[in-house]
């Protein structure tokens, strides 16, 4: 009986999670294996599509003729046994579709594109060969579709039967290469070539010699030119002689900055430990030892060593001759971190981030997927690194949102990670100064194991922070995004020849108001979460529960005119910094200026050698740096992450604080941080003058479970998205119907409401918010609505299921 393969295809319009069979030809049969890609027909014309195989020989109740797979597009599965059960698991639990699944795991360049191509396939006239066709036997179409003459002459051809259309599959996965050169002869006919040789051929001669001590090898050109000191003119001689002959060697794009490195004989050396680090040290190599899929916290204060504990777990793995993967929240942050790894671990790391080019990308993940590379740094996406016998797996900052992806698959890393743990038998460390509060409660309820570090590592204290509040300020001296007393700290720091950092928290782009007199942001009377200006409908909107009033001219609280809406950039607050202090050198980080490739590194370098006084930047700035002459931290305007509307925003502010704080005075020199705020009495900024995080956590979850949010509930949101507002509106209270009826009681459905930024691209919002504890319906019936809203193909409403979303705007 012939073999039969279960192939996911790539279509996009008829996305399914159920695979499709296809018959293996004979000349196939031994060769097709899970994982791999092959060229598939699909549907009923010549159309050929990429696919996966993720089954083999499982019988089909199918009665008609099955298509044959056409080919393979690999030697070797792509996608090993772990990451296409993970793709299976990922699917499920994110509500998306199995393709685009596999696909997030893989580099760009595995991403086939189908091109429609036009083939000659009988005699045409010679006039059209050469213009339309140049000579060649096939025409990309894509190149004259825009030409009206050419495609109606193709289609005669095609109706004379002279021409066929098809779809051709490319395969973008090239691999870079250099030239190599190979000795032809063996050591003897070598030395015979040498008696043909003229006295005077030096050149020649030296070249026979050197062929003669690489026979039986294959090296690159360059490296040859350089040990030899022979010219590449002479290396073609050898090559008209049929001495040696010239191959591809294949060759490794190397990611920015590596190059700098030192090499696998000069590593840096662990740190020795002090107490607290080695308990938690301890614990989790006790893990590593025993193959424990256990979940550690590892909460440590801004410089208490997380790091090390990090890199000394890492090499307990390595040592098990297991690998290890370590994922960073931000690329901006991964410069510090990764070149500690490297400098530790060497050739072993390799390292996957957005900012590698797509080739970049592409050799790193080969040279994880051959076994080349044993340590992972990387951002969110690097957990589906293709390694195998995981020993440990660590995330660092573990409260970033950034781990969380918007779009589908809308996974969590954090996740991803506990279910590669699983699977590998391998500990799991999330680490954080300001854990979330999720993972904070898993701890405290014994589901994750919480290890501490509470002192920093020199013993120097956490830098004091002072609040100013900016009210009376504004009142004195008018618009200003600098205090007296920031300014006046930022101007001795110049005299003392120290460093300054400025952060900007400008997160999200919603306006809010909020009254200078008393601080009051204006509020939603039923959900106690602020309201979104809307300036186009002239209202104050909530974004939770639909309610509306229009934007008012006093403060309702004190009755003051002074009321603002709020919202500021970095290149405004570079110039008036420019204007107050003209003498300082100012380095500007925020995503104008990080936009091209590695320029994270460069300007952070120039930062750590002292060729600037000030980093100014927005949140990006706030995390994971560490230099040694920074004694000043200011943050410009604490209140922004407050005003918005989500449940989130008082975590992410006490968060944001407590990390940026931790950039001053980590060496020897003492450290300060201000904070400007026109609300010095909230309880985000209050513990987090404090340095008390225990204090904070207590406070927000108690407010959360009044307000029936995580970590007490769960939460899912729908959204719908259409041209016309009136069809996302329709398509999600249809949904609503249907969610009404299908679940528990005890869960919570808030909505339809129009999204935050209800527009976006010409499409409108529409969300549903579920909050729920348990419910045993919850999760098949949001399965039915995906493959319902994709079937029906619902006149062009899109439909997305968001498990556990950061933001809710």
């Amino acid at each position: 009986m012939a073999q039969l393969a279960q192939v996911i295809v790539d279509v996009p319009t008829m996305q399914t999670n159920r695979p499709y069979t296809y018959q293996v030809p004979t000349r196939l049969e031994n060769q097709v294996q899970l994982g791999m890609r092959v060229v598939v027909p699909f549907g009923n014309g010549k159309r050929q599509v990429q696919g996966f195989v993720v089954g083999l020989d499982q019988p089909t109740k199918y009665s008609g003729q099955l298509k044959a797979i056409d080919a393979l597009m690999d030697l070797q599965p792509v996608i090993g046994d772990e990451l296409l059960s993970l793709s299976k698991w990922l699917a499920d639990q994110t509500y998306a579709f199995w393709i685009s699944s596999i696909y997030t795991m893989l580099p760009n360049m595995l991403k086939a594109k189908s091109t429609r191509v036009v083939k000659i396939i009988d005699e045409v006239d010679e006039q059209v060969a050469f213009d339309v066709f140049h000579g060649k036997d096939e025409l990309d179409f894509a190149t004259v579709q825009s030409n009206p003459q050419i495609v109606s002459l193709l289609l005669k051809l095609q109706r004379q039967g002279k021409v066929r259309f098809e779809y051709v599959v490319a395969d973008k996965a090239k691999t870079k290469t250099t030239v190599g050169i190979r000795p032809q002869l063996n050591f003897e006919e070598l030395e015979e070539a040498r008696t043909s040789l003229h006295a005077n051929a030096h050149a020649q001669n030296r070249l026979l010699s050197y062929l003669q001590s690489i026979v039986g090898k294959t090296v690159k050109q360059v490296d040859a030119e350089k040990v030899s000191g022979i010219k590449a003119a002479t290396f073609n001689i050898g090559v008209q002689k049929g001495w040696l002959t010239k191959v591809p060697i294949e060759v490794y794009r190397t990611p920015l900055g590596q190059e700098s490195l030192p090499d696998d004989h000069h590593l840096a050396k662990p740190l020795t430990l002090n107490d607290e680090q080695r308990v938690a040290a301890d614990k989790i190599e006790q893990a590593i030892d025993d193959s424990q899929s256990r979940v550690f916290l590892l909460e440590g204060v801004t410089g208490s060593g997380k790091t090390e504990v990090y890199l000394q777990s890492i090499a307990k793995a390595l040592q098990n001759h297991k690998t290890a993967l370590m994922l960073v929240p931000e690329i901006s942050l991964t410069p510090q971190i990764v070149n500690r790894v490297r400098r530790r671990f060497g050739s072993k790391v390799a390292v996957l981030h957005s900012g590698l080019s797509d080739g970049e990308r592409f050799d790193e993940w080969r040279r994880i997927n051959r076994g080349e590379a044993q340590v992972v740094v990387g951002a969110r996406s690097a957990i589906f690194a293709p390694l195998t016998n995981i020993g440990v797996i660590i995330l660092d900052e573990e409260h970033e949102s950034s781990y969380k992806q918007d779009e589908a698959p809308r996974y969590h890393a954090r996740e991803v990670a506990k279910w590669r743990g699983e699977y590998n038998d391998a500990p799991v460390v999330l680490g954080s100064a300001t854990p979330s509060l999720e993972s904070r409660a898993r701890a405290m309820k014994g589901v994750y194991q919480l290890l501490q570090l509470k002192h920093r590592v020199n013993k120097r204290p956490l830098p004091p922070i002072k609040v100013v509040d900016m009210r009376p300020e504004i009142k004195e001296r008018g618009e200003s995004n600098f205090s007296r007393e920031l300014l006046t700290k930022l101007t001795d720091r110049l005299a003392k020849n120290e460093q300054s950092i400025l952060m900007l928290n400008r997160r999200g782009f919603s306006s809010f108001m909020m009254c200078r007199d008393c601080g009051e942001v204006l509020k939603c009377p039923n959900c106690d979460i602020s309201l979104t200006l809307h300036m186009d409908s002239h209202t104050m909107k909530c974004h939770y529960c639909g309610h509306e009033e229009p934007i008012p001219r006093f403060c309702p609280h004190c009755g003051s005119r002074e009321i603002r809406y709020y919202g500021t950039g970095t290149e405004k607050v570079e110039r008036e910094l420019n204007s107050l202090i003209p003498q300082a050198r100012i380095i500007r980080m925020d995503v104008d200026t990080t936009r091209r490739k590695g320029m994270h590194e460069k300007l952070l370098r120039q930062f750590g050698h002292h060729q600037a006084d000030i980093l100014l930047g927005t949140q990006m700035i706030a995390k994971g740096l560490d230099f040694p002459n920074v004694t000043l931290v200011g943050v410009l305007n604490a209140d922004t992450g407050l005003g918005l509307p989500d449940f989130r925003s008082s975590e992410r502010t006490f968060d944001l604080l407590s990390q940026v704080s931790g950039r001053a005075g980590r060496a020897d020199k003492k450290g300060e941080v201000i904070i400007q705020t026109y609300n010095p009495d909230h309880y985000a900024i209050q513990f987090a003058q404090r340095n008390d995080y225990e204090g904070f956590f207590k406070r927000e979850m108690a407010l959360r479970h009044q307000a029936s949010y995580p970590p007490y509930y769960f939460t899912v949101r729908l959204m719908a998205s259409h041209e016309d507002e009136a069809v996302a509106a329709r398509a999600m209270a249809q949904i609503k119907e249907q969610l009404t009826k299908s679940l528990m009681p005890s869960t919570i459905i808030l909505g339809p409401t129009p999204r935050a930024i209800a527009r976006m691209k010409r499409r409108y919002y529409y969300q549903i918010v579920i909050k729920y504890k348990q419910d045993q319906h919850l999760h098949s019936i949001l399965q039915k609505i995906l493959q319902e809203t994709q079937s029906k193909g619902k006149n062009d409403v899109q439909i997305s299921i968001d498990p556990d979303p950061q933001y809710f705007m």
